[in-house]
């Protein structure tokens, strides 16, 4: 939160110098070819546009596609509406916080979703094996590890532990990246951790136990990010959107019937190891927003005061 706020507040800034820009920002060739970058963040979520590079369902469409990598929604979205990216990948939560703050951004395809199956989905609270904790009920007045203060991850954890009947309200969060949170549970820094693929299954490999499918418990079928742009490009080029936006749908499509190839293509872009790789709990990746999970996680949102307001989700989704 305090990242994305920081970031947030470069965003006027950035967004006035990006109005002053020509058509060269978007990096148009002399063949027509737009070179389109797009600001992710390296992990499994993003697989299909990795994988729909490679398969060439971009550059079909005359778009040139590069990859940068940021270090989660807070960096993202400032970058979009700066004209750094065309294009970025962020959690729906970090995408809701912007547009209350008036960040002129608008989504353009789903990310990535829950499974909608608890045990069996690619987000969770875990626990060590030998811990007290046996519900999320128990996780009441706990120490809980999240990559993000004041974002999805309390938002879901603190729906499990009301859903379970205990008091969301004692939760006490801890930020901190999602790879140090496995030693972070074993070492005792915290009692549970909110966590999402590799670092749930390395948890579990090592005995550790998930005691809440915090995604299944939120919503069914959850919407958990989308890819977005800035207002301005969608007004001022909607054809390039467009075809972005039908290459992203096709990846999406393809890594969902073609899970082999997704855990394939995480090595050019992650350091998950091969064996780590054929166990993960691969997410969902449908092509249509779950509008009614979008607005559970506002509703939640705005319950749990991450929102100065309630945000308006007919001008930030498709």
């Amino acid at each position: 939160m305090r990242r994305l706020l920081a970031g947030l507040a470069a965003v006027v800034l950035a967004g006035s110098l990006a109005a002053c820009g020509t058509d060269s920002d978007k990096g148009t060739t002399e063949g027509g070819i737009d070179q389109v970058k797009v600001g992710v963040i390296p992990i499994i979520d993003v697989a299909p546009i990795y994988l729909g590079k490679e398969k060439g369902f971009f550059s079909s469409r005359k778009i040139e596609l590069t990859m940068e990598a940021g270090q989660g929604g807070a960096a993202i979205v400032p970058g979009v509406v700066s004209d750094q990216f065309q294009f970025g990948f962020s959690n729906m939560t970090s995408l809701m916080i912007a547009q209350t703050k008036s960040v002129p951004i608008k989504a353009v395809a789903a990310g990535v979703a829950s499974t909608g199956e608890a045990g069996k989905d690619f987000g969770a609270v875990v626990v060590k094996a030998d811990s007290a904790i046996k519900t999320a009920k128990d996780l009441a007045g706990k120490k809980i590890s999240v990559n993000t203060l004041k974002n999805i991850g309390d938002t879901v954890t603190r729906e499990s532990v009301r859903k379970a009947g205990g008091d969301p309200a004692t939760l006490n969060f801890v930020e901190m990246p999602f790879p140090n949170m496995p030693a972070a549970l074993a070492d005792g820094q915290v009692d549970a951790a909110w966590v999402v693929e590799p670092q749930l299954s390395t948890i579990k490999a090592a005995g550790g136990r998930e005691v809440a499918s915090t995604f299944v418990d939120a919503a069914p079928n959850l919407t958990v990010a989308a890819y977005f742009t800035s207002s301005k490009l969608q007004q001022s080029d909607p054809d390039l959107v467009a075809r972005f936006t039908e290459a992203i749908n096709e990846s999406l499509t393809y890594a969902d019937s073609h899970p082999d190839e997704v855990r394939a293509v995480l090595a050019s872009y992650t350091k998950i190891d091969e064996k780590l790789r054929a166990t993960l709990v691969l997410p969902k990746w449908p092509t249509q927003i779950n509008e009614a999970s979008v607005q559970r996680l506002s509703d939640l949102g705005t319950t749990d005061g991450i929102f100065t307001g309630a945000p308006d989700l007919e001008k930030l989704l498709p």
